[in-house]
């Protein structure tokens, strides 16, 4: 049959509602099976990028705090040397 044969012979409305009818399970099944297995994978590895993240926030805290104790190492023993050579010359 033709859609042409179908329509006169159960109207357009009725055609139409099976049309639709049709769409919406092909999306339903679409959405199903496609696409909500890929968005939990996503949020996997959105959760396991956050972690990942957060530790290498960690590690740059780290990082920072030993470089300012570097630092303040060698600012005090510049202080220490430069005493060491003031008193050396007052001699």
């Amino acid at each position: 049959m033709e859609i042409v044969e179908i329509v006169d012979k159960y109207g357009f409305t009725t055609v139409m509602v099976l049309g639709l009818g049709y769409y919406v399970y092909f999306v339903w099944q679409t959405i199903t099976n496609k696409i909500d297995p890929a968005v939990d994978d996503m949020k996997k590895t959105i959760i396991r990028l956050t972690d990942a993240l957060r530790l290498l926030d960690q590690d740059m805290i780290r990082l920072k705090e030993k470089v300012l104790t570097i630092d303040k190492l060698k600012d005090g023993e510049q202080k220490e040397a430069g005493r060491k050579t003031t008193a050396k010359r007052k001699e």
